[in-house]
């Protein structure tokens, strides 16, 4: 029990003064149990005791108690582990199960993105458990590798979900194994945040420090509440200058969905496009490979990479090599030139808030709703798919509802 205390308080996870209570509800729980602090328990085990707890305590009591009965679990895990030999064997076992994860996840049509954020995590994984085999592991241990994201690294609660998500994904499809019982895992806090939203002036300040393709972008990304990889991976044929439609392919969730075109960016978006045809006319007589096709559209239509309804709206000026095939094409620019680009000028405008791409998706929203527009509708162009989420605007839009004034202005 020393250990524990000390843990909780290195580690701060509760307040020095209740360290005292997570250790009585942990020696209540053994004591309950007929067991010794050092022997293995079950779900059962802890289920029968806050039941038990139930008839004479509190909710908030019950909860405290759970919680130090799976931080203790977690703990006396990381003692087991550390007490492990360390199998030598392990990391040629672990690197085939990279292998397998990453075939599988191209077989499932997973964007590269999500091939390196899945890979990145069980790398993170194998080095919390580089002692054991992968094959050896159970849902307790991956709760304790949660639990060990939310207590020691303090993670977001949506960084602890994509974890599990990779995790998951890795046990299911490449080991083989059906997770069921979580439940002990220590949840990450769901923090609530407001958006930053600039207001209209602040909009056409940022603007007026921007030129050419960023700004193009920026207006895009602003008039058609687009996120950044979907404006950068923008083809042709998505834009619609008849109907001032723009199609949003595969995004988030791989949804499609269609957009408002700006009337105030088709004259720059033409001569845009103009530019990036003479790119495109020049790589067909250089003899570069066509663009990356989603899926197996390239194996279906194998020239279909170098028709120009297909080219993307926003080239790289420099050629690249595709990671997945080794071949030398031409991809679309990077998301962090413009990321870099929008904060210089956020600076240069005298902006006082933090702006990033994503500020100008938010404040798409937050205007369109400050115009009288229904929820549903920005909903649908945002492509939310829980009205829920889109009702954050309602929070950071100017309109008073309410018609409240402040007691110093009366």
């Amino acid at each position: 029990m020393k250990r524990f205390k000390d843990y909780l308080i290195a580690k701060r996870i509760v307040p020095e003064k209740k360290v005292p209570y997570y250790i009585s509800w942990v020696s209540q729980f053994y004591a309950f149990c007929g067991k010794e602090t050092n022997d293995d328990v079950s779900s059962a085990d802890i289920e029968k005791f806050l039941k038990h707890l139930g008839k004479s305590c509190e909710e908030w009591q019950i909860k405290q108690a759970k919680e130090a009965i799976d931080l203790y679990i977690f703990i006396s895990h990381q003692a087991f582990l550390s007490k492990t030999n360390r199998d030598m064997e392990s990391h040629s076992i672990w690197k085939s199960v990279a292998e397998e994860t990453v075939r599988m996840l191209r077989l499932k049509h997973r964007s590269f993105s999500t091939e390196k954020t899945y890979i990145g995590w069980l790398r993170d994984f194998y080095r919390f458990f580089k002692t054991m085999s992968p094959y050896s592991l159970n849902e307790t241990h991956i709760r304790d590798y949660l639990t060990h994201l939310a207590v020691d690294r303090k993670v977001a609660a949506a960084t602890q979900n994509q974890a599990f998500n990779a995790i998951l994904f890795v046990f299911r499809h490449v080991l083989g194994k059906d997770i069921q019982n979580l439940h002990g895992t220590i949840r990450a806090q769901q923090k609530r945040r407001l958006p930053v939203v600039l207001t209209k002036q602040e909009i056409f300040r940022l603007f007026d420090q921007l030129k050419g393709r960023n700004l193009l972008m920026a207006q895009i990304i602003y008039g058609c509440g687009l996120r950044l990889n979907e404006c950068v991976k923008l083809r042709v044929k998505d834009i619609d200058f008849e109907q001032n439609i723009l199609t949003v392919r595969s995004g988030k969730g791989d949804k499609d969905r269609q957009t408002i075109l700006p009337e105030s960016v088709k004259n720059e978006l033409r001569e845009h496009l103009h530019e990036v045809r003479e790119l495109y006319e020049k790589d067909r007589e250089d003899g570069i490979e066509g663009v990356w096709l989603p899926d197996a559209l390239e194996k279906k239509y194998p020239n279909a990479g170098k028709e120009w309804i297909w080219q993307w709206v926003f080239p790289s000026r420099s050629l690249s090599v595709d990671p997945r095939v080794r071949k030398i094409r031409r991809h679309h620019v990077h998301h962090n030139t413009l990321q870099k680009m929008i904060r210089q000028a956020a600076v240069k405008a005298g902006l006082t808030k933090k702006v990033t791409v994503h500020t100008l998706r938010h404040s798409f929203a937050t205007h369109l709703l400050e115009k009288g527009y229904d929820i549903r509708t920005i909903q649908e162009l945002l492509g939310h798919s829980n009205v829920q989420t889109t009702m954050i605007y309602t929070h950071v839009a100017s309109k008073n509802k309410l018609g409240v004034k402040s007691p110093l202005d009366l």
